[in-house]
């Protein structure tokens, strides 16, 4: 920043909301427009912009497609942690799990998305999950695949290295023991379970790829962004992806899939899932 920064008025707050909205979806309404200068400040000094009122004309006339990433991925949440929440990793150990392997015995084969993987946590703590747990489909073809908008964060979960700090939010003591190793200031995962995975970068309202049929989908705590239009789209869209019978795990807050069709609301201890009907 320097002396020749120019304010941001609300016209130019409304431009980068605007922005971000259209490139993603993601809702930045008025009062939440105090977020833009603590996320967009990095972006400011690496594409050396004065403030967000220059930041605001470069969107207005067309920013270059890196500058247009950088603002999108500040502008997403990438908060995470091991085994988050706890109590859907349990309806999916004691519940669901167990009912799909019983229902895919004939093909021998498992597929699960993390929708929204950031750092790569959520994917990671199922496949560990099925490694210690689930010995029964050791030799079965199990595909774990996880997204995210944010190249960045898809970037860690493909490394899978780890902080202390981060180690440290959620992940059991037998687990860290068995499947990490340390390396100077980080953790690594175990190279075995890290090649089940597969991570790609993914924008919930850009065009998708073409993606496996999958039996377990994570999508929590993202819809929340969105609003009741597009989460809907969202939702028909994952729906497709799975097979029939199928589960789809929402986060807690997320408690409805609206008008959406072709789900079950299926219950496992404290935690509501969605199964997908069989047609």
């Amino acid at each position: 920043m320097t002396s020749t920064v120019t304010e941001a008025t609300a016209a130019d707050l409304k431009i980068v909301a605007q922005f971000v909205e259209g490139r993603s979806a993601i809702l930045c309404p008025e009062d939440k427009y105090y977020l833009f200068e603590a996320r967009l400040r990095p972006v400011l000094r690496k594409h050396e912009l004065p403030g967000l009122a220059e930041l605001a004309a470069a969107l207005r006339t067309g920013p270059p497609p890196a500058l247009a990433e950088a603002v999108i991925e500040a502008m997403t949440t990438n908060e995470t942690s091991w085994f988050r929440d706890v109590h859907p990793f349990d309806a999916i150990r004691t519940g669901i799990l167990p009912e799909l392997i019983a229902a895919r015995q004939g093909t021998r084969k498992l597929a699960v998305w993390s929708a929204a993987c950031s750092t790569g946590q959520e994917l990671y703590s199922l496949a560990m999950m099925l490694d210690l747990q689930f010995p029964e489909i050791a030799g079965w073809d199990v595909a774990l695949h996880g997204t995210d908008i944010n190249l960045e964060v898809v970037g860690q979960a493909k490394s899978a290295r780890y902080s202390a700090l981060e180690v440290n939010r959620g992940l059991p003591a037998q687990y860290l023991a068995r499947y990490f190793e340390r390396e100077g200031a980080s953790y690594v995962l175990a190279e075995r379970i890290r090649s089940r995975a597969t991570f790609t970068q993914l924008n919930f309202v850009g065009p998708w790829p073409v993606l496996p049929r999958f039996d377990l989908v994570l999508c929590r705590n993202v819809l929340i962004y969105f609003d009741i239009e597009v989460r809907a789209r969202i939702v028909r869209k994952i729906r497709d992806t799975l097979a029939p019978g199928g589960y789809l795990v929402l986060g807690s807050s997320e408690t409805s899939i609206g008008d959406v069709d072709g789900f079950t609301r299926v219950v496992f201890g404290r935690t509501t899932v969605y199964r997908k009907e069989a047609r």
